[in-house]
């Protein structure tokens, strides 16, 4: 009797002992997003970790799957779950990137279960840092410009508005828009969109398709002059650059099968040889000595009314 009377005594101990030394502190945490920047943070197990993006994630990785889990949903396109899978004391990596080639890192550590005084971070809000740059859209890439959501509205009524119209980014809106554009190439997809005249400046809209299997990243675009020149060794092939006074991407990171529009605003020359064209240059980051030429107009094929820039 006295034997029993031992045990459970001991047991009962036991099990005040671990209620007491498991005490868990939640917190709910803001974080602003910084480039390079690595958050920690605390898990502990029987407990989800919620993670909140300011816009869509595209894919989460953990670097010890043993002992961590990430869940993503497309229900839930900004939410990331972590949780411990081991009750020991665990620690790793995970690293979340977004749509637009945003990248999260973070370091989780796990205290295990029984550990006092747990600290558990709930949920994590990440913030956009504020800039002194005017950024029209929420959902834009913290690495390039982009505009804001435009309803589809004709470039030749812009002047119409109360408001001036921005034409680049009603351009933007307008290549956004277009279903199905003509692609040209093989693994990276382009094509040329709308080239409108704007004052003496011409705006031309592309759209650029990642037809691989891998994430690229692209470089900004290009116009240049090329044509072929006599010379006392022959004809040899010139490329006379042109200057962009301005060009705005939805993103210049692009997953397998995503997409990206683009315009462009530069001043045409004044005149060109017959044997001259314009062209578009778009290439990728690692192999820019394999870039896609697309032929452009050197006249616009439409006007903007109103437009001063």
């Amino acid at each position: 009797m006295k034997t029993l009377l031992v045990v459970i005594f001991l047991t009962t101990a036991s099990g005040l002992s671990q209620v007491t030394a498991s005490k868990t502190e939640p917190e709910v945490k803001t974080v602003t997003i910084e480039e390079g920047a690595v958050t920690t943070v605390y898990l502990s197990p029987g407990y989800a970790t919620s993670i909140r993006l300011p816009e869509e994630v595209s894919s989460v990785v953990v670097g010890n799957a043993a002992n961590f889990k990430a869940e993503h949903s497309d229900s839930e396109p900004r939410l990331v779950f972590l949780k411990p899978i081991t009750t020991r004391p665990a620690e790793s990596n995970a690293l979340i990137t977004t749509r637009s080639g945003q990248e999260i890192s973070l370091h989780l550590i796990s205290e295990g279960q029984g550990a006092f005084q747990s600290r558990v971070d709930f949920l994590l809000e990440y913030r956009r840092a504020k800039s002194m740059l005017i950024t029209p859209d929420a959902n834009q890439s913290l690495f390039v410009s982009e505009t804001r959501q435009v309803s589809q509205v004709r470039l030749d009524d812009a002047h119409r508005n109360s408001e001036p119209a921005d034409p680049i980014a009603v351009a933007l809106a307008q290549q956004k828009a277009v279903a199905t554009p003509p692609w040209a190439g093989k693994e990276l997809q382009a094509a040329v969109g709308e080239s409108l005249k704007f004052g003496h400046e011409t705006i031309l809209c592309f759209s650029i398709l990642n037809h691989t299997s891998r994430t690229i990243e692209l470089l900004p675009p290009q116009i240049e002059l090329s044509g072929r020149t006599a010379s006392g060794k022959g004809k040899q092939i010139k490329a006379e650059p042109i200057a962009i006074a301005e060009y705005r991407m939805t993103t210049r990171r692009l997953g397998p099968g995503e997409r990206a529009d683009g315009v462009v605003l530069f001043e045409r020359p004044t005149f060109k040889e017959s044997t001259e064209k314009l062209e578009l240059q778009l290439a990728e980051a690692d192999q820019v000595d394999r870039p896609i030429l697309l032929p452009i107009p050197f006249t616009a094929t439409a006007t903007i009314l109103g437009g001063i820039r």
